[in-house]
């Protein structure tokens, strides 16, 4: 499934993951391949996308949380994400 990241600055992120964990109004919440369709908006935390790696540009904006699984973070303040058709948009500060 495709993720992209965005801020009103930059574009965090943009590629293939596995899975993405987000933290909602409501406690955090997985969204994997083919999951239905979903606004939501996102509270403080970290948005972890499980992968392989997340490569060159994108590499200085995560850390990996640990090292034996492929789990790369970054925290956001707040947000919003779309998902549908297993294409992702997270509007981030």
């Amino acid at each position: 499934m495709n993720i992209k990241i965005l801020t009103p600055e930059y574009v965090i992120f943009e590629g293939e993951v596995d899975s993405v964990l987000l933290p909602g109004k409501g406690g955090e919440f997985h969204i994997m391949k083919n999951h239905a369709a979903i606004v939501s908006s996102l509270i403080g935390g970290k948005v972890k996308l499980f992968t392989t790696s997340v490569g060159e540009p994108y590499a200085k904006n995560f850390t990996k949380e640990n090292e034996k699984d492929s789990v790369f973070s970054y925290p956001i303040k707040s947000g919003v994400v779309e998902f549908n058709h297993d294409k992702g948009i997270i509007l981030c500060e």
